[in-house]
């Protein structure tokens, strides 16, 4: 196969030991259980929303370092971005195992992503199922809130060591908020993800005072945070009335994947279409 950077990859017919880290998500929906799990120490840590598929999966630093890549023993290593490859790192992980870096970059969708992991694996029909499956229940929950909260807005903010983080429209939660799902992007989210240059942007509480989302859904990190207790956060409009979702770091929220958009999905109906 040909990867997304030009190489040409001999990938094994039915790989038993995958390393893909941060690629997991699509890993476990085709049924492939990677060999190690992507991890960032001090910080998030693992991606706890996938912790019951990936039981016992030791972890490796996302920076991928070659020792612990070696150690892995894989048969097949998956890399998530043409970065993550740079100043020699392909030839050194290419000595360890066929390498393929699967198409990435901010024209490339999650979709087109997922098929292509998938195709790496040789599990293209198992990733057609799941995208039939995924696309019903999208079908099925625009539907919903159609009904239900037509027109209203949504914003996805991260609270952690007291600052808050805004997710981009085309990134993690907000691809399936507003591209998916197709729900109203508040100005201040365009503003923001203009200029964004990662999935998160630090945003200040004084930018936020201007947010007018009829729903947030927060991710919390820190819930004894100074801002919480600002006048100004009291006042942003969905959290005076009481349209401020809270969910913890063992959500999908951060994140992206069929898997992490299905459970997302679920948190919407719930909150914004039950009264």
């Amino acid at each position: 196969m040909k990867d997304s950077m030009g190489h040409e990859v001999n990938v094994p017919t039915d790989p038993k030991r995958v390393v893909g880290s941060y690629l997991e998500d699509y890993l476990v929906a085709v049924g492939v259980k990677p060999v190690v799990q992507w991890s960032v120490k001090n910080a998030t840590g693992t991606q706890k929303y996938l912790k019951d598929d990936l039981k016992n999966v030791p972890t490796i630093d996302y920076s991928l370092p070659y020792e612990a890549v070696t150690k892995a023993k894989p048969d097949l290593i998956l890399i998530g971005n043409d970065s993550a490859v740079q100043n020699g790192k392909y030839n050194q992980y290419k000595k360890i195992a066929p390498t393929y870096v699967v198409k990435n970059g901010t024209d490339v969708t999650w979709r087109q992503q997922f098929k292509d992991v998938a195709k790496a694996v040789n599990k293209t029909d198992k990733a057609n199922q799941g995208l039939k499956k995924y696309d019903q229940k999208l079908t099925s929950a625009k539907k919903e809130l159609n009904k239900k909260a037509k027109n209203k807005s949504v914003a996805v903010l991260w609270v952690t060591n007291n600052s808050a983080f805004m997710v981009s429209d085309k990134s993690a939660s907000g691809s399936l908020l507003y591209g998916d799902l197709g729900l109203k992007e508040p100005d201040l989210v365009k503003q923001v993800s203009k200029k964004a240059t990662a999935d998160w942007s630090s945003v200040s509480l004084e930018k936020l005072a201007k947010l007018d989302a009829d729903y947030i859904f927060l991710v919390n990190s820190d819930k004894d945070a100074d801002m919480f207790k600002d006048p100004v956060w009291s006042n942003i409009k969905a959290v005076k009335e009481n349209k401020l979702y809270q969910y913890g770091d063992d959500s999908s929220w951060q994140y992206k994947g069929p898997i992490a958009y299905t459970q997302q999905i679920d948190h919407v109906l719930k909150d914004m279409t039950q009264k």
